[in-house]
């Protein structure tokens, strides 16, 4: 399906045999790579894996079976990964009786960088909250679903992580801030400074930021596409095929 390939110093992410079953579901990924500086985008409908592969890449469930490296560093043997990523899954990643800016600055001692560099790490972020979240006195819990992503979002780039995390950024947004969001991810990963694995229902969006992309299907990968001009119509074309299968 994808060759093999020697482990170097460059893959940011590294998968071996990787296994995890719940009842009659099954993610099996027996390799995957992720190079540093790639930007990779993960496709598939409910139920195909997607929050489960992060779960496990986060080392937030064990797996039944495999490894998941960061950068050569076990996730599930040692916290040294933790230094250098950053996440942003739903909700329950924030702190709901913090306002914006205290989550910020908590971020920041978290990950030991001053006040002062907390907000030159969001300052791209300022037009994409408008006036809705900084400056309003508003606990987080208090913002709409909306703008409680994009502080989230946000939040993620506190410290300049070199691996980013981010699990259907662009859910829950209006159609500008969708947009909007889609030219900032693209302006941090051509900076160089980040290594991207995103994941999203929107074919448009996620292959306007990536420049991969693996589709799963019931805990499996069946494509793994560089991204051209030509990836988005093979990703609908798959899509309206599984719909004709249903239909049958």
């Amino acid at each position: 399906m994808y060759p093999s390939r020697k482990p170097t110093a460059m893959n940011m992410i590294r998968i071996e045999n990787l296994l995890k079953q719940y009842g009659r579901f099954r993610l099996e990924i027996p390799e995957l790579l992720v190079p540093a500086g790639q930007s990779l985008g993960i496709v598939g409908n409910n139920g195909a894996g997607k929050t489960t592969l992060f779960s496990l890449i986060l080392d937030l469930i064990e797996p039944d079976a495999g490894e998941v490296y960061i950068k050569d560093i076990p996730v599930h043997r040692s916290e040294e990964w933790k230094k250098i990523t950053a996440a942003f899954l739903d909700e329950s990643f924030l702190i709901p009786y913090l306002t914006p800016e205290e989550y910020f600055e908590f971020l920041g001692k978290l990950r030991g960088i001053s006040r002062e560099q907390v907000y030159k790490d969001i300052e791209i972020f300022k037009p994409f909250f408008g006036d809705q979240v900084l400056g309003q006195n508003k606990y987080i819990r208090d913002l709409s679903k909306g703008n409680q992503k994009k502080v989230g979002i946000a939040g993620v780039f506190v410290g300049q992580p070199e691996l980013v995390v981010l699990d259907e950024p662009f859910a829950n947004l209006d159609p500008s801030s969708q947009i909007h969001l889609k030219k900032i991810l693209k302006q941090l990963h051509e900076t160089g400074r980040h290594t991207f694995l995103i994941s999203s229902h929107n074919l448009d969006h996620i292959t306007g930021v990536t420049g991969r992309i693996i589709l799963l299907d019931n805990g499996h990968i069946i494509r793994d596409l560089p991204v051209d001009e030509s990836t988005l119509h093979e990703l609908i074309r798959y899509f309206e095929e599984q719909i004709l299968k249903r239909d049958q």
